[in-house]
């Protein structure tokens, strides 16, 4: 049922002209993951040159070290994430998307997490925490990175995650106590511990979360 249902938004994502990113595109990128098995939901910024030229996320030199950081915390792309961007087409030159292409894309967003039904999403960097939070100057993802917050989508409430994004990772290559990157392993096995562990308890119930 899953799959035929992404499927049905997959076809409605690819016909899109809502916005100008659909002038520029070779192909939409909706997604990758087993939407049967996923108990989580990873939220990127968009498609990159190469995301751009298969259709698949996270396929990239940023992808490729996020598969690395995923296999070494021990949580599988193929059946435990289902992995999604904020906009579902490459803005050019890799820019930012505007919030005009966000709003755009945002109908699908919501239509990949309401079928799916994760059990938590992870916010892969600025953009995608951006899009579900409001934050003050002060807010930075150094600040907010690694701490479990509950995010709307629908009505209906997840807990989430907010992660560096890997790209910001390719530019810090330091594996020192408090570098990105290690901070990046212990999120990860953070997240991997409370959802993939087979853990039966109500997260809900058992963990203080801000309310965003």
């Amino acid at each position: 049922m899953k799959r035929s249902c992404l499927e049905i938004a997959r076809q409605k994502c690819e016909s899109c002209m809502g916005c100008a990113l659909s002038n520029s595109r070779s192909n939409v990128v909706f997604g990758e993951g087993n939407p049967s098995s996923a108990k989580i939901v990873f939220i990127g910024e968009a498609p990159g040159e190469m995301e751009d030229e298969c259709g698949r996320p996270f396929v990239g030199r940023a992808g490729q070290l996020m598969d690395e950081f995923l296999a070494d915390a021990g949580i599988s792309r193929d059946n435990d994430i289902y992995m999604i961007n904020t906009v579902k087409c490459r803005p050019p030159e890799n820019r930012v998307p505007s919030e005009e292409e966000k709003a755009a894309c945002h109908k699908f967003l919501v239509a990949q997490i309401d079928i799916i039904k994760p059990d938590a999403i992870v916010l892969c960097g600025a953009t995608a925490l951006k899009t579900f939070v409001e934050l003050d100057k002060k807010q930075t993802i150094s600040k907010v990175r690694g701490k479990w917050m509950t995010v709307t989508v629908d009505g209906v409430e997840y807990p989430a995650m907010t992660i560096f994004h890997p790209s910001y990772l390719l530019r810090n290559n330091s594996m020192e106590e408090g570098s990105p990157r290690r901070l990046m392993q212990q999120d990860l096995a953070e997240i991997k511990n409370k959802f993939l562990n087979n853990k039966s308890e109500n997260f809900f119930e058992t963990k203080e979360m801000a309310m965003v």
